[in-house]
């Protein structure tokens, strides 16, 4: 028989066409022709489609463009539209329809059926040699030089098909920041706060070095949270004035920008005053306000208390036994010897007097004294102590509960500082002119006589208010307290305030005031000793204790606390009045920076 046998040449091209073939099946899918576009299927020509919509398009941006530009001037809500501007905005996304469908589909379409021309991306054509290699391998053996070649890999569907899209890698988690010291011993300290085994709040004793320690304090930070504190300022800083009085464990200090307004004519003497706050306007508006009351011929002050309170709560087992010691304290024949025990605290603390409140058993006593130049606090506290000690000898069954009872009261809103009054008691006046109210203010007098009246007095009742009686004295109040190293929290009881108006002179002018009863304020000790805070002390007039007379330093601020929260108040109730709050806070109270990427 017989049997013709097929060349080698012959089956390998058979098997290079088939493999041609299957190649050709497996990409055929992306070589259909693209469909229609979306502007085919419209009955007009395609270039007068085209012109419509571009017209509508433009023409509706245009319109609304203007209409939203008219918004923004009369402060209207943008999401508020008319049947003009509702039907502006349908044609609007009609025609973005149509471009999205008339580009989009185009673009896609050409980058799926455009060829892949760049040279680092395309493989050579493969060669006919290639194609015998790579069938007889896959068979399991090839006889090239007489070796057994291992069978490569068969190419994948993503190999095949580039253009499939494959899910994006999973992003792996940022290791904590970790940014290596330059010393040995450091890198040693860090870890082991890292580990536990030493305490952070210890960093200051053991090292010796306040600002080494709290740049270690900071690294140890980082690395056990992951969290990066840049932006956070560590140079430039004095830690060694802060350590165990002002702030404990410090990583770093907070930047606040401190503005000025005035000058402040006040009993008869012009004071720059300093400002510490991240409020757009504030210090503008306070700044007005001194203008206006310069202009008027100045600001008068009255300083009415000096007294620090401190109220400890005592307990006996009976009510009588409580009243017995209130009757004792509050005798008159008795205050003289309290005095010398109170007294002997301090050079500077001297006992006015002590008011009591029972409850029950219980029994509070409020100490009040003068505190020199200090706030205060600390020494009316160690004074109490001294008297709490005394009165044990008289009455041992006395159970002191605290040394504070909260019948002070401190940091806390409470009636007790507002009619009886803590710290710095001050009333601070002044009379506009007419032509100033006028001039600088924009308003009219009846006009903030009348607001203040509904806003301050009857607003504030209706509200329950408790010292709030004004427009916003705790603004004022917070920006000088913060600029002068005062005790920020205190600002919630040194803002009792009442904003009196009056029309005065025929109604010609305007008489304003504050009253404030409990101003607490110091020129020594906590943070007036900061070095920021002390150079606004200095432009005050009042850094440090004054030598010529006690509490003279104190006493000043405080006067300059109350005319610059007189100064705001009548800059803010005339912009109330004129209608100009709203447009001067979007003119100068919105900025559109992107602060993160201000470098510290």
């Amino acid at each position: 028989m017989d049997v013709r046998r097929r060349s080698a040449n012959s089956i390998l091209t058979a098997k290079a066409e088939d493999a041609g073939e299957q190649q050709e099946q497996l990409l055929k899918p992306h070589q259909q022709p693209p469909p229609n576009k979306a502007s085919d299927a419209l009955p007009l020509p395609l270039y007068l489609t085209n012109g419509i919509f571009f017209t509508i398009f433009f023409s509706v941006m245009y319109f609304l463009l203007i209409r939203w530009r008219e918004k923004i001037r009369t402060s209207t809500p943008l999401h508020v539209l008319t049947f003009s501007e509702l039907v502006a905005l349908v044609s609007l996304i009609a025609s973005v329809i149509y471009l999205l469908g008339f580009f989009g589909v185009d673009l896609v379409q050409t980058l799926i059926s455009r060829p892949n021309t760049d040279g680092w991306d395309v493989e050579d054509e493969p060669t006919h040699d290639q194609f015998l290699i790579e069938e007889d391998s896959r068979s399991g053996t090839c006889t090239t030089l007489g070796c057994a070649v291992p069978p490569p890999p068969v190419a994948s569907p993503k190999a095949i098909l580039p253009m499939i899209p494959q899910p994006a890698p999973a992003v792996e988690k940022a290791a904590p920041l970790i940014t290596r010291q330059e010393s040995e011993e450091d890198e040693e300290i860090i870890n082991s706060v890292v580990s536990g085994k030493t305490p952070s709040y210890s960093l200051e004793s053991k090292l010796g070095d306040c600002k080494r320690a709290a740049g270690i304090r900071r690294e140890a930070l980082q690395r056990m949270t992951g969290k990066s504190l840049e932006g956070l300022p560590l140079e430039g800083f004095d830690y060694e004035s802060i350590l165990g009085q002002c702030c404990e464990m410090p990583v770093g200090y907070v930047q606040l920008p401190v503005g000025i307004a005035g000058p402040l004519l006040l009993d008869g003497r012009e004071f720059t005053v300093p400002m510490a706050t991240t409020e757009g306007c504030l210090v503008a508006s306070t700044n007005r306000g001194c203008k206006a009351i310069f202009a008027s011929g100045g600001a008068t002050s009255v300083l009415l208390r000096d007294a620090m309170t401190r109220a400890p709560v005592v307990r006996f087992a009976t009510a009588k036994r409580a009243a017995e010691l209130k009757l004792f304290v509050e005798d008159p024949m008795n205050f003289d010897t309290l005095s010398v025990v109170f007294n002997k605290s301090s050079r500077f603390a001297r006992l006015q007097s002590i008011r009591c409140a029972i409850a029950g058993k219980n029994l509070f006593m409020r100490f009040s004294c003068s505190t020199g130049d200090a706030m205060g606090m600390n020494m009316v506290s160690k004074g109490v102590q001294n008297v709490l000690d005394f009165l044990q000898n008289d009455f041992p069954d006395m159970d002191v509960i605290g040394i504070s009872g909260n019948y002070c009261a401190d940091k806390k809103p409470a009636a007790v500082n507002w009619i009886e009054g803590r710290g710095k008691s001050v009333v601070c006046e002044a009379i506009i002119k007419e032509e100033i109210v006028k001039k600088v203010l924009k308003t009219e007098v009846a006009a903030l006589v009348e607001l203040n009246m509904l806003k301050n007095l009857t607003g504030s009742a209706m509200a329950g208010a408790l010292g709030g009686f004004n427009a916003h004295a705790s603004n004022i109040v917070s920006a000088v307290y913060l600029a002068t190293g005062q005790d920020p929290a205190q600002n919630v009881e040194s803002s009792h305030c009442i904003t009196m108006m009056e029309a005065v002179n025929d109604g010609k002018d305007l008489h304003i005031s504050v009253s404030m009863p409990s101003i607490e304020v110091g020129t020594v000790g906590g943070g007036t000793q900061l070095a920021s805070q002390s150079a606004c002390l200095n432009l005050l007039g009042v850094k440090g204790a004054n030598k010529e007379a006690a509490g003279a330093n104190a006493r000043l601020l405080a006067t300059i606390v109350a005319g610059s929260v007189l100064a705001g108040e009548l800059s803010l109730m005339s912009a109330i009045s004129a209608g100009q709050l709203v447009r001067s806070h979007m003119k100068y109270n919105r900025s559109s920076r992107d602060v993160t990427k201000i470098s510290s």
